[in-house]
């Protein structure tokens, strides 16, 4: 990840509080034996509210109903389990909301899956899968007795790109992000997929922005937090601690006309980040992407402005200079990041000693 997201607070936070109501007082404390009634939500009035309309008005829309029911279902689960049982999903769903000290891979903090729930209980291991892969869903953020409580996640991507304006995707650095001059949104990517995991589909902290290429064609539901050998680092994207990617692009052919992804090395650092990069690389097709890159016309256009700039007798060390000074202030605009790290491998392969002034 070439940089991190400010985290921007807003009040669809609150959907997060109505379900961490919903999960710690009402449905871990079903083995008490209470029935299920509105009155397990007097000490959050405006969930009572939103649930009164969505369980008894006349013309409950079909969603609420179904929000209403779910949860009815699984406090109805929960009732039979045990007190260890009931434990354990207290502090799985803590490690779950947890994005940071998930991505630092931090001991102390044992993450759970659908998977591992179902083998405990299957009947709740489904139930919980409906309802949380359908919270974050227009259908149900959208209707008006809820996202008069909470807003809406349009307002939010406003505040958002306010708060945002480097106007690229920080997982790839190639892509755009929408911006306030747009009419339309980038969607948010479950950083965790919400396929996967329980209890953090409508954490805003596992909810990030990224450009259609990283989000629907190569990190689809890719997990950060495993790969085939087990648990491992990945970046936070709303790390408040900076880092800098270095990239390195040594070519192994001269001719740029034909130069093909398997002419090109590219070499990352720094090593102190060497686990958080091997994930980023493989979750968004990084290596595949910048090869691409610097095989295609961009990277011979790079080449052509150094050539034109040679002509005008100055040298190529004093171009990159300054394609330096650009990178420094602003690394991702124009892939200024790419463009100078490939720029350094022409230089260092002896490509601009035989190109014509």
């Amino acid at each position: 990840m070439l940089f991190a997201y400010t985290y921007v607070p807003h009040a669809m936070e609150k959907m997060q509080e109505f379900i961490d109501y919903i999960f710690s007082e009402v449905w871990c404390k079903a083995p008490i034996g209470l029935d299920f009634s509105l009155d397990l939500f007097d000490d959050k009035p405006d969930l009572r509210e939103v649930l009164s309309s969505f369980g008894f008005a006349a013309r409950a829309p079909e969603r609420g109903k179904q929000f209403y029911s779910d949860i009815k279902l699984i406090y109805e689960l929960f009732a039979d389990l045990t007190s260890p049982q009931i434990s354990h999903l207290k502090q799985w769903y803590q490690a779950n909301n947890d994005i940071e000290k998930i991505c630092a891979n931090a001991p102390a903090v044992q993450i759970v899956r659908y998977a591992d729930i179902s083998v405990i209980h299957p009947i709740l291991g489904e139930q919980l899968a409906s309802f949380f892969k359908g919270l974050y869903s227009q259908g149900l953020l959208g209707l008006v007795a809820l996202r008069e409580k909470i807003g809406d996640i349009d307002d939010h991507y406003k505040a958002f790109i306010h708060a945002n304006t480097t106007g690229k995707c920080p997982f790839c650095g190639l892509g755009d992000i929408k911006g306030m001059h747009h009419t339309r949104r980038e969607a948010y990517d479950h950083y965790f997929p919400k396929a996967l995991y329980p209890f953090n589909s409508i954490n805003f902290h596992n909810l990030a922005p990224a450009c259609n290429e990283c989000n629907s064609t190569y990190k689809l539901s890719k997990d950060p937090a495993y790969n085939t050998v087990g648990r491992r680092k990945s970046f936070y994207p709303y790390a408040t601690g900076g880092h800098r990617i270095e990239i390195a692009v040594d070519l192994h052919s001269p001719d740029i006309d034909r130069l093909m992804s398997t002419d090109i090395q590219l070499t990352f650092g720094p090593a102190a980040i060497h686990e958080e990069i091997e994930t980023w690389k493989e979750m968004y097709g990084i290596e595949e992407r910048y090869k691409a890159k610097c095989c295609g016309s961009d990277a011979k256009d790079w080449l052509e402005q150094v050539r034109i700039m040679q002509d005008r007798g100055i040298v190529p060390a004093d171009s990159i200079n300054d394609i330096k000074q650009q990178t420094a202030k602003s690394p991702v605009a124009n892939s200024n990041f790419l463009k100078l790290a490939f720029l350094e491998g022409c230089q260092r392969a002896g490509i601009f000693e035989v190109m014509t002034p």
